[in-house]
């Protein structure tokens, strides 16, 4: 695991060396271990090692035999020796033992097509020499992130966007069309970063840049393709695949490998498969968010020695400029405080542990797949009669059954953005300043991706949103920017391509089935697994914000932020303090509307007030 930056500009080969130090020196902790770095008249290339495979060779750059292309990765192909195999029957002669020469020499034979074949998690660029051309490509999913920004001089790219701070041809701008969206989903969700002109490379996309021109492709679609097997067919192949991705995950490593665990039944399916000797866990000391005991349960049953810790309001309010440096954008899912303290954590004990994420999207997890009986027979109703009820119904009194029939008279595409939903298009442009109100709907969003899916069920039309949005830019961002913050490798088993490949064909019928959520996969972990682990239903990494935003001390903290001078700019201050107030005085409960609300002015004072480039 590591760290990427680069450039193409025509300043002069001693300004390119002074200049990707400092650019790599800004994500070092990706990778603590050594630097590596490739200039010459057209391009500068950074790279920061966290040494995983191969630790006395690996360093990076890596050339081919002839030294005319090279190449920077941040990754793990877990595939990468019988890959190797391959290509030395090939004719391609190695001087390392890494996964990365692994990829250049595979780009050399294969070109695009080698893509599709490479098992792992991947962000890498590869310079030809000769025809001074980058080919850069992003992993399946979007596990590694993957960062561009181009004016007229210059073409650069980086694992973190705070690398570019220090090119002085990068313009720092707030990119305000992102806020809305970001205030209704939690995360910045266009490709467009909330840093005005860089763009997120998709996942499953790859680039080539030459001459100033910059083509993007796709290599990779998600799709299902449904089979008809039975459910012990299914339950046989997946397990063999699951247990299989998990072997691979863990084995492809010179370091240690540890897992994280709570109370769940993913993390607790890995650690029974995988049996490392150490287990992490963070909570907090209160009824309903504490899982650091069940964790300390499965380890002590499986022999794994576990560490935990809780985390106190202090800790979580304190750390949270901190947190968002490493996350680059504004990022307001609650969870992303305490992975940062579980990174920590685990840090201190190993250089690689499991995660798992992954599983919910694979495998239909989250509890908004599975709809009660009397609700999938009102869907029945024709839309445009539900529309007609919920306009009716809207006015009236709050009554039980109210909001249900108002979200059942929009189409999937405009009531479903993924695992969190916190506020509607006409809240969120309540809160944003009035000229920045905008007639973006979730609809613009998300259509197109349903469209793909139009003749499925709500079910797959739930797990592509979850595959295109909440997946990579929610849960994979923040696994990735908090286990990177503290120069730790995070692998996902439970999200494998070749996992993928088999899961896509699982009737939806056996993925929610008999009111439970991802029956399948729990019925595969409940023979590793004591009932209580198999069946728990999904929590997340639950977090007691709504109980501290109203303690004075907190309150008066968020009060602070809301009433600083550059507020303004964005939101409408007397609403959002108003959100604020009818909280703390607890006549509603506005936790996630105050929370994002916070986050963004936290990331703002973070980069915009405090950061001197």
């Amino acid at each position: 695991m590591c760290g990427i930056v680069g450039f193409i500009d025509k300043n002069s080969k001693k300004d390119k060396d002074e200049l990707i130090k400092k650019m790599a020196d800004r994500i070092k902790h990706r990778g603590p271990d050594a630097a590596g770095y490739y200039t010459d008249h057209n391009v500068a290339l950074g790279h920061r090692r966290l040494s995983i495979i191969d630790l006395n060779a690996g360093s990076q750059p890596i050339f081919n035999e002839d030294e005319t292309k090279l190449i920077i990765f941040n990754g793990e192909i877990y595939n990468y020796q019988a890959l190797k195999e391959d290509l030395i029957k090939k004719g391609h002669k190695f001087k390392t033992e890494t996964d990365t020469e692994v990829i250049l020499h595979g780009y050399e034979e294969y070109q695009e097509e080698l893509f599709n074949k490479l098992r792992g998690m991947f962000a890498f660029v590869i310079y030809d020499k000769e025809t001074e051309e980058l080919i850069g490509a992003r992993d399946h999913f979007g596990i590694k992130p993957f960062y561009y920004y181009q004016n007229k001089k210059t073409f650069m790219f980086a694992s973190e966007i705070k690398a570019f701070l220090e090119h002085p041809e990068f313009k720092k701008e707030v990119n305000t069309d992102a806020l809305k969206m970001y205030l209704i989903f939690q995360y910045s969700i266009h490709e467009e970063t909330f840093f005005k002109g860089v763009f997120k490379l998709k996942p499953g996309h790859y680039f080539k840049f030459k001459d100033g021109k910059l083509e993007i492709k796709e290599y990779f679609n998600i799709c299902y393709q449904k089979e008809h097997k039975s459910y012990d067919d299914f339950k046989d192949e997946i397990k063999e695949v699951l247990e299989d991705s998990i072997k691979y995950h863990e084995i492809t490593s010179d370091v240690e490998v540890g897992t994280y665990l709570s109370g769940g039944v993913d993390s607790s399916y890995v650690a029974s498969v995988a049996n490392p000797k150490k287990s992490f866990t963070v909570g907090f000391d209160l009824k309903g968010f504490d899982e650091t005991k069940m964790a300390q349960e499965l380890s002590d049953m499986l022999k794994i020695k576990n560490y935990s810790k809780y985390i106190s309001s202090d800790e979580f309010f304190d750390i949270l400029p901190t947190v968002l440096y490493h996350t680059d954008e504004p990022h307001a899912n609650l969870s992303t405080i305490p992975l940062y303290f579980l990174s920590e954590l685990a840090s201190k004990h190993v250089k690689v542990v499991l995660s798992g994420e992954g599983s919910d999207e694979m495998f239909g997890g989250y509890n908004e797949y599975y709809e009660p009986k009397l609700l999938r027979i009102y869907k029945k109703i024709p839309l445009f009669i539900r529309s007609f009820i919920a306009f009716i119904v809207k006015p009236f009194p709050h009554f039980p059954g109210q909001n249900t029939l108002i979200l059942y008279g929009k189409p999937l595409y405009s009531r479903y953005i993924g695992h969190g939903s916190y506020m509607t298009e006409e809240e969120a442009n309540l809160i944003l300043k009035e000229d920045l109100r905008t007639n973006e709907t979730i609809k613009d969003n998300l259509k197109p991706i349903t469209d793909k899916v139009k003749f499925k069920d709500d079910i797959t039309k739930k797990m592509l949103i979850d595959m295109h949005y909440w997946l990579p830019q929610d849960i994979l961002l923040k696994a990735d920017k908090m286990s990177m913050a503290n120069s730790l490798e995070l692998r996902v088993p439970l999200l494998d391509a070749v996992l993928f490949d088999h899961a896509r064909k699982i009737p939806t019928k056996y993925l929610v089935k008999d009111k439970q959520t991802k029956h399948l996969f729990r019925t595969i972990a409940h023979k590793e697994l004591p009932d209580a682990w198999a069946k728990r239903q999904k929590l997340g990494f639950p977090v007691p914000f709504a109980k501290w935003a109203r303690e004075e001390k907190y309150y008066n903290l968020i009060k602070d932020y809301f009433n600083k001078p550059y507020v303004d700019l964005f939101f409408d201050k007397s609403y959002i303090n108003n959100l604020l107030e009818e909280h703390y005085h607890n006549k509603k409960s506005n936790t996630r509307k105050i929370y994002n609300v916070f986050i963004f002015l936290i990331w703002y004072e973070v980069y915009f007030v405090n950061e001197k480039a």
